[in-house]
């Protein structure tokens, strides 16, 4: 009995992670993920995939970022009929993201069309947020820890991974084979998401590797960010903070709340959270307290720190404000959204800063600013870039890659073949080699579109 990995995302890149398991003509498909970052990743997306939707019998989603889920309503829209199993958690978040995620296209198709900057006429969205709301009706809740049959004879088991709610490791048993795929790995030390669980016994291994060739500074996410706030407080500037709504903006407020409780930042700075997407997400905290580290009493002050900005309007009317203040919006890449009208209106003066608060993709915008450039390019036009540009150190919701190695290290026993997925080549290729040295296991990084053994 054949049992293929077509790997069809999430390979050379840390976006559009999409894994399809093969056997006897069935076909399942580990996360459905967008391509995000450079424009030749972001085509593949306008791209037919190269299985047919209709083809595909089930999608087991490990967690809600758009890398990993942001390509569903699509898939649904070309003829996908199956169920989308995923946590509760994640289902959750992608009500929250997938609607958000086609309503920011079809705000920047909008935008393009007005402003005559696209390239293509009419500028179109991927799909729109009622194509993302349409699609929320094929996801199906797994409980953690429980087996269930997404294909008649295949089993699959979700365990914790931290990273972010509802994220997920997860196990497939197929035709007598164990694949585990690691989905993204959180930090044993996070200030928010509880450690990953260790993995299971499994033969094969699909293993991230965001942060393969690196270690995380020892840094501290407050002090860090307490020294840049009272910095462009002191000169009257607005600090823009491009943050993903998920799990990154919910530690920045968790930060703050602590740094104005302790007196470490001006407890009368303003804070906005421009992002009805990560205001929804905040709120998921309460509901999902088993999930997180944080007390009733933290989720209250996180999410009352900031004033929440929720309409276009009250958007907008933010640009005709002062500083000092800070406005967190998404997205974390600085790829669309509402953090672009932000940028554009205060990148250009000295006073002000833009704090980046995570992995910067090669080919965003967020990227362009942590190499220093000195223009960027939005909405059709190079702008210049005189603001400071601050990047922390102690943000990442992914484990680097001594705790990567230390979690496959915990396997029972040793798999016989590791895939090294989710990360740039290099970062990729410096995972793979110190797997096969430290942990002498037979190790591969799979190319797009490649085809392997399970």
């Amino acid at each position: 009995m054949t049992l293929n990995i077509r790997f069809l995302g999430g390979t050379g890149t840390v976006t559009g992670s999409k894994y399809c398991v093969e056997s006897e003509g069935k076909r399942l498909l580990v996360d459905c993920g967008l391509f995000q970052g450079y424009k030749q990743l972001r085509l593949r997306n306008w791209a037919p995939m190269p299985v047919a939707a209709a083809d595909v019998d089930a999608v087991i989603l490990t967690h809600a970022h758009l890398d990993h889920s942001g390509y569903v309503p699509l898939l649904v829209g070309q003829g996908f009929t199956g169920r989308i199993h995923a946590t509760s958690g994640t289902r959750d978040l992608c009500k929250i993201l997938l609607p958000d995620s086609g309503h920011i296209q079809e705000e920047d198709a909008f935008f393009a069309n007005k402003h005559h900057f696209s390239k293509h006429t009419p500028a179109l969205p991927l799909y729109t947020k009622q194509d993302a709301l349409d699609c929320m009706r094929n996801f199906h809740v797994e409980q953690w820890e429980q087996w269930f049959e997404p294909i008649k004879g295949w089993k699959a088991r979700f365990t914790t991974a931290g990273h972010i709610l509802g994220a997920s490791s997860l196990l497939l048993e197929v035709a007598g084979r164990r694949i585990l795929f690691s989905g993204d790995l959180g930090r044993p030390d996070d200030n928010l998401m509880h450690a990953p669980a260790d993995p299971p016994q499994a033969d094969t291994v699909l293993i991230e590797s965001t942060y393969g060739d690196r270690i995380h500074p020892v840094a501290n996410i407050d002090a860090e960010l307490a020294e840049a706030l009272r910095r462009v407080s002191a000169r009257g500037g607005v600090a823009v903070v491009p943050v993903f709504a998920v799990g990154r903006a919910q530690a920045i407020l968790h930060s703050i709340a602590k740094l104005k409780q302790g007196g470490d930042i001006p407890h009368g700075l303003p804070i906005f959270l421009d992002s009805p997407m990560a205001i929804h997400a905040t709120a998921l905290f309460e509901k999902h307290m088993d999930e997180h580290r944080l007390t009733a009493q933290q989720v209250q002050a996180m999410d009352h720190v900031a004033t929440m900005v929720e309409t276009t309007e009250q958007s907008k009317a933010l640009r005709k404000r002062h500083g000092p203040m800070v406005i967190l919006s998404a997205s974390g890449m600085a790829t669309g959204g509402r953090v672009l009208h932000h940028l554009a209106n205060y990148v250009g003066d000295h006073r002000n800063m833009v704090v980046l608060t995570g992995y910067q993709s090669p080919g965003t915008r967020g990227a362009t600013l942590a190499s220093g450039s000195p223009t960027i390019r939005m909405h059709g036009k190079d702008l210049p870039v005189q603001a400071e540009i601050v990047q922390l150190a102690s943000t990442s919701a992914h484990a680097d890659a001594g705790q990567l190695l230390a979690w496959l290290g915990r396997m029972p026993a040793p798999a016989s073949q590791v895939y090294v997925v989710h990360g740039e080549s290099k970062a990729a290729d410096a995972l793979r080699q110190r797997i096969e040295r430290e942990l002498h296991l037979r190790v591969v990084v799979p190319e797009h579109g490649s085809v392997w053994p399970a």
